[in-house]
């Protein structure tokens, strides 16, 4: 049996390796190493793929956040809406601009930011709601864009985990995660579901005005060159990178199906053991796993990993410490400190190996390891 990994990026390479040598070996043979023409190209694919008028590509995850909060053209003091329950650097960001990181509850059967959490931390000093879609599994965008439109709030979605997830509105329209709020935000770190061979990020907006200060915050504040209007960043997407992606970008749907059979796979396997609960797929959206996370209960947590660890399985805890018991918030979140949901999670849940080369000798070898101590 192939040795397991929680994503095996090597295997996936070895498939479309002819494509991407070739891509990458005309970007080499042009010496159009940064914006070239192949970021243009896949920044109109990837705009088509999720409906929405404007990609900006950006060297990363965390400086798309930036830059939307930067264009969006929040100040210091200003407070921000997020989860505890997520990866760092959606937080870390809003501090790093001198934001106010305002920590909320996550609903305890998707992961992801409560809104009734979110309209109760609400002040006058609240100007924007960053919701996570967490795992691959969208936030419950109806009543975040409802509270946002009462209130009078930005909001930025972090769709680092769920880029390919669909979402159908309660008016029956079905979008793309990420393109609900004022801006998208999303990562394409190797191991992400449209993953590059480097650091890579984008931003999604429809906005045509909002679409013209991203660009410029992103390109050192510049609208044209050597003229710099505001204080921007440089963070660019580079020429190698943009070719990997676009061909990752035509095999998505097909990475987010081989995924989802995984997932099924293992619901199958877990369905009734007391001892686990499988993750939630809400009934108005695709479910694209990013991770398969179990929740525990009356099993430890920390000996399932390392249990798994001798029969040569991966597991993953994601997120060990949230956001609000990280020390780098000491002194800037003294509100919203009782985040019950979040505090229990962090003790119960472990991801398992996912992703699009998964085998049927490692699927069962998986599954019988997990059985096997759960039962």
């Amino acid at each position: 049996m192939v040795p397991i990994q929680m994503v095996d990026l090597k295997r996936q390479y070895n498939k479309i390796k002819p494509q991407v040598d070739a891509a990458m070996l005309e970007v080499l043979e042009s010496a159009a190493f940064i914006n070239g023409g192949p970021v243009q190209q896949f920044s109109q694919e990837l705009g088509d793929y999720l409906g929405t008028r404007h990609v900006i590509p950006c060297a990363n995850g965390t400086d798309a956040l930036q830059i939307a909060m930067m264009a969006l053209g929040l100040q210091p003091g200003d407070e921000v809406i997020t989860p505890s329950f997520t990866f760092i650097a959606t937080a870390e960001v809003i501090a790093l601009l001198q934001l106010k990181p305002v920590f909320v509850d996550i609903d305890p059967k998707t992961y992801c930011i409560d809104p009734q959490a979110i309209e109760k931390a609400i002040t006058p000093k609240t100007k924007a709601i960053v919701p996570v879609h967490l795992y691959g599994h969208c936030s419950d965008m109806d009543s975040i864009m409802d509270i946002a439109n009462k209130y009078g709030l930005y909001v930025i979605e972090d769709n680092a985990q769920a880029i390919g997830s669909n979402y159908t509105l309660k008016n029956g329209v079905t979008k793309k995660a990420g393109t609900f709020g004022h801006i998208g935000c999303t990562s394409f770190f190797p191991s992400k579901n449209l993953g590059c061979y480097g650091d890579g990020g984008a931003l999604f907006t429809d906005n045509d005005e909002l679409a013209a200060k991203i660009r410029m915050v992103a390109n050192h504040g510049q609208s044209q060159r050597y003229y710099h209007d505001v204080v921007g960043v440089n963070s660019r997407l580079d020429t190698l990178q943009a070719v990997v992606l676009r061909i990752k970008l035509q095999l998505l749907d097909q990475y987010i199906a081989a995924r989802r059979e995984v997932a099924a796979a293992y619901d199958a396997a877990f369905a009734g053991n007391p001892h686990v609960i499988t993750p939630y797929q809400a009934p108005n959206q695709l479910h694209v796993f990013h991770q398969y996370t179990l929740q525990l209960e009356g099993k430890d947590r920390n000996g399932l990993q390392a249990f798994l660890a001798d029969k040569k399985v991966p597991a993953m805890i994601y997120y060990p410490v949230p956001g609000h018991r990280q020390k780098m918030f000491d002194g800037m979140t003294e509100t919203n400190q009782h985040l019950p949901v979040t505090d229990t999670l962090t003790t119960k849940v472990i991801s398992l190996p996912i992703h699009t080369e998964m085998d049927p000798d490692q699927l069962k070898h998986i599954i019988e390891s997990v059985q096997s101590f759960l039962n």
